[in-house]
């Protein structure tokens, strides 16, 4: 398998694989594929002080996301 480059741009994704050439699979994740949940605050504060993230995938991108792991396994 090719090495794998994850880009958020399709146009991008393009570009990038024109100056790498056949030994890369450029990729698109066409955006952002977690963000912080809608439903809830999304940030704690850890014992240290430390804010932490919660961060979720939103349903809209599970195919992107889907496609992006077996490029990965298969990388």
């Amino acid at each position: 398998m090719k090495n794998l480059i994850i880009v958020e741009s399709p146009a991008k994704a393009r570009t990038i694989s024109n100056f790498l050439g056949r030994n890369y699979k450029v990729v698109a994740s066409k955006g952002h594929i977690r963000d912080l949940p809608k439903s809830s605050f999304g940030i704690t504060v850890d014992e240290n002080g430390i804010f932490v993230p919660k961060y979720s995938i939103p349903r809209e991108v599970n195919p992107t996301v889907k496609e992006l792991r077996t490029l990965s396994k298969k990388a």
